[in-house]
């Protein structure tokens, strides 16, 4: 073979290859806009900026974030078209870490959480005294959920015009959870001071008075309202959770009704956790303990407190029953 000059001619490019250089370098995003998610409608949320909260840009989530789940609640950083305007949609580059959460699952055997709420102060538990009638195992639930996601409840009776609440509000004492009465044609002064400035989840079945609870808590929203089935269960009346500025400063966050509440996220050890009156004593249970006390737990440490906290430790542990059971109502 002859020898001959090799030219660049000769060097064989696979087709469709770039020649560019790969590279792990994210941008910072250093002047994404910090906001609120105050919606989430079909892959579009709606996010509030923090520094004009009137303004809601539609926004989507960014390639970056991949599957990185958004709720309502959650503290975003927005870049790209902010204006507010119909037409502009900008990008959520960023998710901040969670302050508080509010998970549960479909019921006790499902392994997968479902975030309700990211970021809220407070989980309002709507409950009606009648028609539909009160349930406390979900009441329980949803305050176990609301200790350990770190959000302060607060439980808040309806239709008190039907049935007395002091009974009903008794099941609780012991919680140090504040108990307020807002039927139909209560004032509500004594909520609203509560929540001012706040960022308030409210929760409960439907038909209980939810959603008309909302519009009296926020003028104009005008959240669905219907009717109470026959058989006691109530219609649901809201699809999607959606944040709601309050007049005063703060945010109400209506979430659709919920038929069931599954805590299998959640452990007896993160129940006695949650209270920091209680741990301290129950890390001298033995192991496997479920804090039930005897016949269950014979050697509970929590049965050595006397005094007040005995009421306390009564109180907790009927948060236990109610996780343990197969009830998710």
């Amino acid at each position: 073979m002859t020898p001959r000059r090799y030219d660049e001619s000769d060097v064989r490019i696979r087709p469709g290859k770039g020649t560019r250089p790969r590279t792990k370098t994210r941008p910072t995003h250093a002047d994404a806009r910090r906001a609120m998610v105050v919606s989430v409608d079909r892959g579009r949320w709606g996010c509030a900026l923090d520094d004009d909260p009137g303004r809601v840009v539609v926004a989507m989530r960014a390639r970056e974030l991949g599957r990185t789940p958004i709720v309502v609640g959650d503290s975003v950083g927005v870049v790209g078209d902010t204006s507010g305007r119909t037409d502009a949609l900008a990008r959520i580059v960023r998710v901040e870490d969670r302050r508080t959460v509010l998970r549960r699952t479909a019921d006790d055997t499902d392994p997968y959480e479902r975030v309700v709420v990211a970021n809220a102060d407070m989980l309002l538990i709507v409950v009606a005294l009648a028609d539909p009638p009160p349930r406390s195992g979900f009441v329980e639930r949803a305050m176990v959920a609301a200790f350990v996601g770190g959000l302060r409840p607060v439980l808040c009776l309806t239709k008190d015009d039907l049935a007395d609440a002091d009974d009903f509000a008794a099941m609780f004492a012991g919680l140090d959870v504040p108990v307020v009465l807002v039927g139909r044609d209560r004032p509500l002064a004594e909520l609203t001071a509560r929540i001012a400035g706040q960022s308030s989840a409210l929760i409960g079945h439907s038909g209980v008075g939810k959603s008309t609870l909302v519009n009296r808590l926020v003028p104009g929203a005008d959240r669905a309202t219907g009717v109470v089935s026959g058989v006691g269960k109530g219609r649901h009346t809201s699809t999607q959770s959606v944040a709601l500025p309050l007049e005063g400063g703060g945010w109400v966050i209506d979430t659709p009704g919920i038929r069931s509440f599954g805590l299998a996220h959640i452990s007896p050890e993160d129940v006695v956790a949650a209270f920091s009156d209680l741990a301290e004593t129950a890390a001298d249970c033995p192991r496997g303990c479920t804090h039930l006390g005897p016949p269950a737990d014979p050697e509970c440490a929590l049965d050595s407190l006397t005094g007040q906290a005995t009421h306390r430790v009564a109180a907790v542990r009927r948060l236990l029953v109610a996780l343990m059971s197969n009830d998710t109502w």
